[in-house]
Formats: C-alpha cells, sequence, structure tokens
C-alpha cells in the first residue's frame, strides 16, 4: 500500500537535491534564448545552440531536462552541445519554468499538456518549426531525447508527432499515455500498474492519425532505478514494437561491460528499437568516454549515452550509417555471429502506406519571423 512518507520520498526525488531551485547555476550557458516560435500555449522557455559552422540541411536534436534541472544544466552535464560541435548538428532545448510546475519537470501525465495541438505538446512542435525554418533544418532528421520527465516527455511528442521525429531516445523515462493524475504518475514510476502490449499500442495509435513510418527507439535505463522503476522501459519498447510490427522476443542481445543491450531489427536488417540496461545504475543519465560532466542524476558509469544515442540514430561523428544488426555482437566480451533479423511479428495490426513528410516553404526576401509564422500557419500550429 502506498504511505505518505513514500509520496514524499517520491517528491523529494523529483525535486532533487537542495538548491535544485536554482538549476544551472555555476555551469557553463553555451545556448541561446528562442523567442517568437509562436503562440506557445505551454507557455515554456527555449534554449537552442548551433555550432560554429552548421551545413545547410543540418540534423535537429530536441533535448528535454529532467525535473529540477535548466537546458543549461543538462546541455552542460551531458555534453550535448560539445558533441554537436564535433557532428554538426544543431540543438533545441525547451524548458521548464517554476509556473508551470515547481519542480521544473514537464507536464507528461496532464491531458492538457500531453495531447497534439495543446499545450506543451504543442509549444515544442511550435519550437521545433521555428528551428527549422530559420536555421535549414533537414526535416527527415529532427530527433528527440530526454531524462526522467523529460524522457516521458520525449515519449509524449514521438507519439503525437511521430512523423516529425527519425528518431527518439527515452532516458529513465515512461511510456506515453499510462497517466492522466499525480497519483497515476507515481503508480507508473513505481511499476505499480501494468498494461498489456495491447492497451500500451492502442495507446501509442490513438495518439495520432500517422500511419509511417515510424521514428526508430533507443531507451536507456538504470537496473537499480528507485524513482522510475525499470519495469516503464521494458513497457516503452513494447508499446513500439507494436506499430514496428515486431516480437516480444529481440533479434540480438548483448553484454557490453555494465550495458546490456536488446536489439530488435526490421526486415531490412535496422535496428529500430534498443533497449539498454545499465546494471547497478540508479536514476539519471548515463556518463562517460571523456564526454560530459557528472553531476545531480548525471551519473559516471564508463559509457556516454549522450554519443551512444547519436551512433544509434546515424548522426555519430564518423558519419556512420544508423546501427543495423548485421554487425557481430559482443556477449560477455566476445565478438560472436548473431542470426540475421527473425523478428517481424507476423500478426501485427496492419500500418497503412507511409505518409510523406511536409517540406520547408521556400524563404523568398521577407523577413525570417514572418517565414517562421508562415510556416507555423501552414502547418496549423498558429493561427
Amino acid at each position: 500500500m502506498k504511505t505518505m512518507s513514500d509520496t514524499i520520498a517520491r517528491l523529494a526525488a523529483f525535486r532533487g537535491p537542495q538548491g535544485a531551485h536554482f538549476p544551472g547555476a555555476g555551469v557553463p550557458d553555451r545556448l541561446t534564448t528562442l523567442s517568437d516560435f509562436g503562440s506557445n500555449p505551454g507557455g515554456l522557455k527555449s534554449r537552442f545552440y548551433l555550432p560554429a559552422k552548421l551545413a545547410d540541411g543540418a540534423p535537429l536534436v530536441v533535448v528535454l531536462h529532467g525535473c529540477a534541472q535548466s537546458a543549461a544544466s543538462y546541455d552542460h552535464h551531458a555534453g550535448w552541445s560539445k558533441l554537436a560541435d564535433h557532428v554538426g548538428f544543431a540543438l533545441l532545448y525547451p524548458e521548464q519554468h517554476h509556473g508551470n510546475n515547481s519542480n521544473l519537470c514537464f507536464n507528461w501525465f496532464r491531458p492538457a499538456d500531453r495531447r497534439r495541438d495543446v499545450g506543451e505538446a504543442l509549444s515544442i512542435r511550435q519550437m521545433i518549426e521555428a528551428m527549422t525554418v530559420a536555421h535549414g533544418i533537414d526535416r527527415d532528421r529532427v530527433f528527440i531525447t530526454g531524462l526522467s520527465a523529460g524522457g516521458a516527455m520525449a515519449s509524449v511528442m514521438l507519439a503525437t508527432y511521430p512523423e516529425v521525429f527519425a528518431g527518439g531516445a527515452i532516458i529513465a523515462g515512461l511510456a506515453y499515455g499510462r497517466a492522466s493524475t499525480v497519483p497515476e504518475a507515481f503508480d507508473c514510476m513505481r511499476g505499480q500498474t501494468a498494461a498489456s502490449d495491447e492497451e500500451l499500442w492502442a495507446l501509442l495509435r490513438e495518439a495520432s492519425t500517422h500511419a509511417g513510418p515510424w521514428p526508430r527507439i533507443a531507451i536507456w535505463q538504470g537496473s537499480a532505478d528507485h524513482t522510475v522503476a525499470p519495469s516503464n522501459a521494458e513497457d516503452i519498447a513494447a508499446q513500439w514494437r507494436s506499430v514496428h510490427r515486431l516480437d516480444e522476443t529481440p533479434t540480438r542481445s548483448e553484454v557490453l561491460g555494465v550495458r546490456a543491450r536488446h536489439s530488435w531489427c526490421n526486415e531490412a536488417g535496422e535496428t529500430v528499437i534498443e533497449l539498454n540496461t545499465i546494471a547497478a545504475m540508479g536514476h539519471g543519465t548515463p556518463l562517460g568516454d571523456g564526454l560530459g560532466v557528472p553531476g545531480p542524476y548525471m551519473l559516471e558509469v564508463g559509457i556516454s549515452s549522450t554519443r551512444e544515442i547519436v551512433k544509434f540514430w546515424g548522426i555519430s561523428e564518423a558519419g556512420e550509417d544508423a546501427v543495423t544488426c548485421s554487425a557481430p555482437a559482443a556477449v560477455q566480451g566476445k565478438l560472436v555471429e548473431l542470426p540475421s533479423p527473425a523478428g517481424v511479428k507476423k500478426g501485427a495490426p496492419a500500418i497503412d502506406a507511409p505518409a510523406s513528410r511536409p517540406r520547408p516553404p521556400a524563404s523568398g526576401e521577407i523577413g525570417v519571423k514572418k517565414i517562421i509564422e508562415d510556416a507555423l500557419r501552414t502547418a496549423g500550429l498558429m493561427r
């Protein structure tokens, strides 16, 4: 049975350590404020980062901080802008404020903020459109990631706007649609509520009218996380397996040091879902490999999830293609060949023909602000 002390402990974990009411104090701030991005019904702030030499048609990575964090603090600790300098992608940081949530959590469970074209979800969509138009972003290479409540909000965006994203990465987050109140949110975080694969699939399919193609999803979770139970990572994988028409059994499973990785591949041999579990890690973002700075909920474990997520999406430093199932797998430190993809689920619900993504409007000779506003109106994101 849930107790008041348990609930207080959970709230304290989401609130963070003493002094977290001023997140980002004393850390370098490499981000710039984005304004004039639309009607902003969710009342969010917005920050962004552009490398010094950003090519036309560059990718965009949307990063959602966790509770008691700021955009600048998460960027500093996770190392996103430093990696962007090397790889060449733009960054967008939606940012929460105390007026919306006293703990600076994104409101991933509130119906007014987690549905398509309303609240915080629409605000984030408007930011993406503004960045895409203003900086010549490749619409086929927009990605999103987040930690904890930010990870849960990344689930919201991937579910409600799947046509916008080529891929996502959810760190210590939750599946879409599992909660609509604070008590339900805490029950989900504890792993005390269960949902069948069919129920998870229905929640995702009801979030939009999109018929495919679907984003590729990376999931990261600590096995010793006492804030967001590891069972939530399994729910996220199950939710996305359904629309990708994949079996419950992974195509391949590997142990890479402290990291256990399960991968699901499509018929083309592409890894479309990846579940990474870090042994003995608590609640937070995995750091290592010389990238990032440890801090509250930013955990040094010898592996950089930031770098690995970029590799999974196929926008890594060396310019490799996205991770596939054709490479040999390391099991307990040894390289072995695993079978070719065999995880397509024959009895999965039918998916309609893929829908094409909208292309950016021509700029002409008018100002950037008008270009953005016209694009938002065309997309139905602004009146």
